[in-house]
């Protein structure tokens, strides 16, 4: 059983979806959270309160973390509520926003998928790593788009998680020697609103057809997987990327 007892983790996009899973399985595993929003408030409330009734402790934030200045604003909640110093950082905001092709970006879709998806990754973590130490675990959640640039539609999103990739093993070695890890984790296809706001069903069923496991991949997979990583049980594991999609895709 994964043990994180006496940690602190900080989960960007932590109310809804996979982020939301993350949270309450890092809470579970004993670790206080900080749980970070931007227009999920309900959903929010909702994570921290089950993280509560389980006996944990969390809280939420609101923070745009494109926004240095939010970004700022997160470390100082994050200090103000457990302390000065954070165990776990998982940087899981980010969306695809709309399916768009090469004729249709301009600048402000440019801008808003490459700053939500990756530069929220650096600059949360460069705000972060002074106060982690020996031992402690930053876990990137990239995705399957990018090892093979995405569906229609999808190429800045997919730019922007190969982006996180390469991120992802350039600051494992930066990184390493302090003692902190870094890896990322690249879900496929997993039954979230993402899928439900952005993929047809027709395509959501062939590509279950197709995947060797016959299915969709559940949020608490990817969560189990993120919690494994934060833990110490993986701390031999830096610089990877590694695959959640049922055997669609290999790296």
């Amino acid at each position: 059983m994964i043990k994180l007892i006496g940690k602190v983790a900080v989960v960007t996009g932590g109310a809804r979806d996979i982020g939301k899973s993350i949270s309450i399985k890092l809470a579970k595993a004993g670790a206080k959270v900080v749980v970070n929003y931007y227009n999920s408030e309900v959903s929010a409330i909702e994570t921290v309160n089950e993280i509560e009734a389980l006996g944990g402790n969390a809280i939420a934030v609101k923070a745009d973390v494109s926004l240095l200045q939010d970004i700022q604003k997160l470390k100082d909640e994050t200090l103000k509520a457990f302390g000065e110093k954070i165990d776990i950082l998982v940087n899981n905001a980010g969306g695809l926003f709309a399916r768009k092709t090469l004729q249709e970006f301009d600048e402000s879709f440019y801008d808003l998928v490459m700053n939500v998806n990756f530069k929220s990754t650096v600059f949360v973590m460069q705000a972060f790593e002074p106060l982690m130490g020996q031992g402690s675990s930053i876990i990137n959640i990239s995705s399957q788009a990018a090892r093979d640039g995405g569906g229609g539609g999808s190429a800045l999103y997919a730019s922007s998680k190969g982006a996180v990739t390469t991120f992802t093993r350039s600051m494992s070695k930066e990184l390493g020697p302090k003692g902190i890890r870094v890896n990322a984790v690249c879900p496929g296809l997993i039954g979230t609103k993402f899928h439900d706001d952005f993929t047809k069903d027709e395509i959501r069923e062939r590509v279950a057809g197709i995947t060797p496991l016959r299915r969709e991949g559940q949020a608490d997979e990817v969560a189990d997987l993120v919690a494994y990583l934060a833990s110490d049980e993986s701390s031999f594991i830096n610089g990877n990327n590694i695959d959640i999609n049922g055997g669609l895709a290999f790296s």
